[in-house]
C-alpha cells in the first residue's frame, strides 16, 4: 500500500486524492480513507496491520453498495459535521453572522509518511482552512492537532465555538472509565456502562480541576490492569475542557476532547487562526498498564523529560506552615542535609505581609520583618550544605491586600461590571492576575526571574490554588488567553534561568496534564500526604505520568488533611512509588525515626533508577485490599505490596510478577531498612527469611504466598537477577 503525498490540488476538484492511508509505527496503525467527498475518514485505529494489503478494506468495513439512499453518515471524518450525516456532536461548531455555519471542506492536500498525515482543506463559504495532522509518535502515542484559519478576503468573522479531535472505536468497546475527585482525593477513577447517545463531560475551572475527567478509556468489558483492549484519549491543556463520547445506533463510536470555549472567546477575523489543544489517543491490547506503558515511553522521550537523578526532597510546609522564624528553617537545613535531603524548598509564608492565606499574592517580594537579611543567608546555607534551594510561589494570583491589586486593580481578571467586592467571585481570600495583560506579565516575570537570579533558586514550587470564575480580558472571556500566558511565562523564566525546574501544584492535584507537563518538570499529585489516599492517587495519576514526575512525600505520623495516623514504614514504602520527599518537621523526630528517614534516603538513592525508569505494573489481585505496585528494568525490579483495608481471607493470595525474563533465575529480597510491615498468623518462610531465588516462569505464573498483612501495612521487594 503506497501512501499518499499529493501537494498544490485546487479546492474545488473533487477527485479521489489517493485512496487508503496507511500509518504504523510503534506498534499502532491508523487507516485513512482520503477518497472524494470531504474530509479523510478513519477506518482503522488499534492494532498494526504490518505488510497485509489493505485494497479492499474501505468495501469491507463499508455500509451498503451504490446506489444507496441511506444519508446518515458511516465511516466518520476526522471532524465529523451534521452536513455528513452525522447525528452525533459535531467535531466542530462555527458561528457566522451570529448563526451556526455548516463548512463543506475541500481537500486542497494531504501529505503523508508512515507515521505523520498532514491535511488541508478549504471552506470557500467562510474562509476558512481546515489544517488535521495525525502522528504516531513515541510509545504508540497518536496525536491529532487541529488548526482552524481565516485565510478569506471576506471580513465577516467567525466565531469558533468548538473544535475536537476525535477517533473511532470499536462498538465491541462496552465500558467507560473517567475519572473524578475532590482536593485531597484526586484521580478516583469511574467506570461506568458505555452511554449511550452523546455524552459530554466538561471542566469549567480554569484549570483541569481536582474533579477533571483527567482521560477517557473506552475498554472490552471493566478495564484490568495486565489484560485487555481499550482506546483512550487525554487532551494536553491545562484549562477548561470538553471529553465526549457518542455512541449512536446508525455509525460508529467516537471519542474525543477538546478545550471548553465561551461565547465569544475565540472570533477568527481574516488572518487570524486558532489553534486547538493537542489530544493524545492511546491504544492498549495489555490493559491499563499497556496505556501507561505507551505514554510513559512517550513522555521519557521528550528533549525536556528530566536525565538526573530525580532528589530526595524536604518541603516546609507542613513542618512551619507559616511560622517562619530563621534560625528554627536554618535548624531545619541542616536536619535536612544531615538525614540525605538532596532538595529544600522553602514554603508559603516568605513575602512580604503574608502571615496567613489572606494577604500579599502577587507582592514577591522577601519580608524584612520576617527575614531581616532576607532570604540569601538561608539559600547560601542550603547550597552550602550541598542541597538544591526551591521556593514557593502562586505567580498567577493576587490578594485584594497587597501593593499590586492596590495599584493596578485593572489587572483582576475578573468581570469589570462587578466592580463592588460584594459582586467578585474570591476563592480563598484570593483572586487571579491577568497575566494577558503586558503589564502583568511583566511584574511576575521580573519579580521571579529577580528573585532566581539573587538566589541561585534551583526549583520552583508553582501553585494555582483557585478556580477562575467569570474570567475576562479586554471585553471577553480570557481563559484561554490566560492559559497561553501562563505557559509563555513558565517557558520564559526557564529560558531566562538554564536548569530552572518547576513543579506544577494546584491545590494539589487540579493540574497534572501532558500541557503544563510540556513547561514543568514534575507534578505535586495531591494535598493530601495520608499514604492510603496516595496509594490510589499515584497509581491513578500515574496512568498519564510516569513516576520520576509525580512528586509523593512522607508526611507527618498523623495526617493534617484526614486525621488519619500511620506507621511511618507504611508512609516511606508509599513515598517511593514517585519523585519521594518529605513534608514533615523532621525536627521533632526522634532517634528511632531520625535513624529510617536516614536509611530511607540511601534505600531510596539506591532504587530510583528502577523505579524512574523501568515499565509500571500493577498485578492484578481479587481482594481490592491489596495494592500492589511494580517497577520493571531489565535487570531488576522494585515492587511495593500495600493494604489499604483488611483483608477478605486468612490465607491470603499469591502474588505474580509481570514482566520479567521467565527464562532467568531471580532473587527476592525484602527490604527493611524502613521498618517491618505488620502481619497477622499466616507469614510464608520466604517472607520471614526476607530472601528468595526463583525463575522468572515461577515468579510469573505461579507466584509468592502473601502474608496476611494487617491494615495499612507495606513491605518492599526488590528483585534482582542473579
Amino acid at each position: 500500500m503506497q501512501n499518499v503525498d499529493t501537494t498544490d490540488v485546487e479546492p474545488t476538484e473533487e477527485r479521489d486524492m489517493g485512496g487508503l492511508i496507511h500509518l504504523e509505527a510503534n506498534g499502532v496503525a491508523v487507516v485513512l480513507d482520503a477518497g472524494p467527498g470531504g474530509l479523510p475518514s478513519v477506518l482503522h485505529w488499534g492494532a498494526p496491520l504490518g505488510g497485509a494489503r489493505l485494497t479492499g478494506l474501505a468495501a469491507a468495513v463499508s455500509r451498503q453498495s451504490s446506489p444507496g439512499t441511506l444519508d446518515a453518515a458511516w465511516q466518520l471524518s476526522l471532524s465529523p459535521q451534521e452536513g455528513d450525516g452525522w447525528t452525533g456532536r459535531a467535531g466542530m461548531q462555527l458561528r457566522r453572522h451570529g448563526v451556526q455555519h455548516h463548512p463543506r471542506w475541500h481537500v486542497r492536500s494531504i501529505a503523508a509518511d508512515t507515521s505523520t498525515c498532514a491535511i488541508i482543506a478549504d471552506d470557500e463559504a467562510s474562509g476558512l482552512r481546515f489544517e488535521a495532522r495525525l502522528t504516531i509518535e513515541r510509545g504508540g502515542v497518536v496525536w491529532v492537532a487541529h488548526t482552524l484559519r481565516h485565510t478569506g478576503a471576506d471580513a465577516v468573522a467567525v466565531e469558533v465555538e468548538w473544535l475536537e479531535a476525535t477517533m473511532p472505536v470499536p462498538t465491541t468497546a462496552d465500558t467507560l472509565t473517567t475519572f473524578d475527585g475532590r482536593w485531597t482525593r484526586e484521580k478516583r477513577p469511574v467506570t461506568t456502562p458505555l452511554p449511550a447517545g452523546s455524552t459530554v463531560r466538561q471542566s469549567r475551572r480554569g484549570r483541569p480541576g481536582h474533579d477533571s475527567p483527567t482521560m477517557l478509556i473506552a475498554s472490552e468489558s471493566r478495564p484490568l490492569w495486565g489484560a485487555g483492549r481499550s482506546w483512550s484519549t487525554h487532551l494536553a491543556w491545562s484549562s477548561d475542557s470538553s471529553y465526549r463520547v457518542d455512541r449512536v445506533t446508525d455509525a460508529v463510536t467516537l471519542i474525543g476532547a477538546g478545550e471548553l470555549l465561551r461565547p465569544g472567546e475565540i472570533v477568527l477575523g481574516p488572518g487570524d487562526e486558532y489553534a486547538a489543544p493537542r489530544a493524545a489517543f492511546v491504544y492498549s491490547s495489555s490493559g491499563l498498564d499497556g496505556l501507561a506503558e505507551r505514554v510513559h515511553s512517550w513522555m521519557r522521550a521528550r528533549p525536556q523529560h528530566p536525565r538526573t537523578p530525580r532528589p530526595l526532597v524536604l518541603n516546609t510546609w507542613e513542618a512551619v506552615y507559616f511560622d517562619h522564624d530563621p534560625a528554627r528553617l536554618d535548624a531545619l537545613a541542616e536536619r535536612a542535609a544531615d538525614v540525605g535531603i538532596e532538595r529544600f524548598v522553602l514554603d508559603d509564608g516568605w513575602f512580604l505581609g503574608r502571615r496567613d492565606d489572606t494577604t500579599s499574592l502577587g507582592d514577591w517580594v522577601v519580608d524584612r520583618s520576617v527575614w531581616p537579611d532576607g532570604l540569601t543567608p538561608l539559600a547560601d546555607r542550603v547550597h552550602a550544605l550541598g542541597m538544591q534551594f526551591g521556593l514557593w510561589f502562586e505567580p498567577e494570583m493576587v490578594s485584594i491586600d497587597s501593593d499590586v491589586a492596590r495599584a493596578h486593580p485593572e489587572w483582576l481578571l475578573h468581570d469589570p461590571g462587578h466592580l463592588r467586592h460584594d459582586e467578585r467571585v474570591s476563592w480563598r481570600s484570593q483572586y487571579v492576575l491577568d497575566l494577558a495583560v503586558p503589564g502583568a506579565y511583566d511584574h511576575v516575570c521580573g519579580q521571579i526571574s529577580t528573585l532566581v537570579s539573587s538566589l541561585g533558586i534551583d526549583f520552583i514550587k508553582w501553585d494555582h490554588n483557585r478556580d477562575l470564575v467569570e474570567s475576562v480580558h479586554e471585553g471577553r472571556p480570557g481563559g484561554h488567553a490566560q492559559m497561553l500566558a501562563v505557559y509563555r511565562l513558565i517557558a520564559e523564566l526557564k529560558e531566562r534561568h538554564p536548569g530552572l525546574e518547576i513543579e506544577s501544584c494546584s491545590s494539589g492535584g487540579a493540574r497534572t496534564d501532558l500541557g503544563i507537563l510540556d513547561v514543568c518538570d514534575r507534578v505535586w499529585a495531591s494535598d493530601s500526604n495520608d499514604p492510603v489516599e496516595r496509594q490510589d492517587i499515584q497509581r491513578w495519576t500515574g496512568l498519564l505520568l510516569p513516576p520520576e514526575l509525580v512528586g509523593a512525600h512522607v508526611g507527618p505520623t498523623t495526617s493534617h488533611s484526614s486525621g488519619r495516623t500511620t506507621a511511618l514504614s507504611y508512609r516511606m514504602a508509599t513515598s517511593l512509588m514517585g519523585s519521594a520527599g518529605f513534608e514533615w518537621d523532621i525536627l521533632s523526630c526522634d532517634e528511632e525515626e531520625t535513624a529510617a528517614i536516614r536509611r530511607f534516603g540511601d534505600l531510596y538513592r539506591e532504587l530510583r533508577p528502577v523505579i524512574h525508569a523501568g515499565s509500571v505494573v500493577h498485578p492484578d489481585l481479587r481482594d481490592p485490599a491489596w495494592r500492589v505496585t511494580g517497577f520493571v528494568a531489565e535487570e531488576e525490579a522494585v515492587v511495593i505490596v500495600a493494604t489499604v483495608a483488611s483483608l477478605e481471607d486468612a490465607r491470603a493470595e499469591r502474588l505474580r510478577m509481570p514482566g520479567l525474563d521467565e527464562s532467568r533465575t531471580y532473587r527476592v529480597r525484602v527490604r527493611r531498612e524502613i521498618g517491618d510491615a505488620a502481619y497477622g498468623w499466616i507469614a510464608p518462610e520466604w517472607f520471614t527469611a526476607g530472601e528468595i531465588e526463583l525463575s522468572g516462569a515461577v515468579l510469573a505464573q505461579v507466584g509468592l504466598q502473601l502474608p496476611t498483612l494487617w491494615p495499612v501495612q507495606a513491605f518492599v521487594l526488590h528483585v534482582t537477577a542473579v
